[in-house]
């Protein structure tokens, strides 16, 4: 099953129980309680602090830049929309296991729960093959688009911009609502709302309400006319 993700990723994996387990979303224990297996959680947990390491010792590493801007463009690396994305190059998704709620909801396509498995297979070839695989895992699948991200500016803080030009322009200083909220308690989306006085200029949603307002931030900047 796991032949072709492993000559997508140039590894060889050995403990297939471990490997397996980087794919269990807690909804699919719900309906089988009596699996051997526990979610990726803890793996998440664990490849959440490899990838911070890898990314952070990369950037100390190789450009001499103030600290500002270092966590400004790991920020930008790591964030959820970011692994979400190499997490669907390497379809990720496909490996899942959900329960049937969260597959008929969209789960293998949902940003942040591929965002997750992402930094739970990191936990798990840093378990197993150690980190000097893992690190070169995401120098391969992640690192390569610092340039990119530089380039196209998408490193730039988007509330902080929305709130530099708001001032600049309107002498206003945004603030963010919520709209709304679905979903369990460990598993919420939160929809979140810019606004300039009393006029909602944005929208944007995120698995925590500090993803939806740079959504929102995000939305505002292109909307809006300065």
């Amino acid at each position: 099953m796991y032949k072709k993700l492993e000559k997508q990723i140039g590894l060889k994996f050995k403990d297939w129980h471990l490997l397996r387990m980087a794919f269990i979303h807690r909804s699919y224990l719900n309906e089988h309680k009596d699996s051997k297996f526990e979610s990726n959680e803890r793996l998440e947990f664990l490849g959440d602090a490899v990838l911070e390491l890898v990314v952070t010792e990369h950037l100390y590493s190789n450009y001499p830049n103030p600290e500002g801007e270092l966590t400004n463009w790991r920020s930008a690396l790591v964030k959820g929309e970011m692994l979400a994305k190499i997490a669907r190059e390497l379809n990720l998704g496909d490996y899942l296991y959900l329960s049937h709620g969260e597959e008929n909801s969209g789960g293998r396509e949902k940003d942040y729960l591929l965002a997750n498995t992402f930094e739970a297979l990191i936990g798990m070839i840093y378990l197993e093959l150690g980190y000097e695989k893992a690190k070169g895992f995401i120098q391969k699948f992640l690192l390569i688009h610092l340039e990119g991200i530089l380039k196209k500016g998408a490193h730039i803080d988007s509330k902080s911009k929305f709130q530099e030009i708001a001032q600049d322009k309107l002498g206003i200083t945004p603030v963010y609502q919520l709209l709304h909220d679905e979903g369990p308690d460990h598993d919420k989306i939160f929809t979140m709302g810019a606004y300039i006085e009393d006029r909602i200029v944005g929208k944007g949603n995120g698995s925590s309400k500090q993803t939806a307002e740079q959504k929102a931030a995000e939305d505002a900047l292109k909307r809006l006319k300065w």
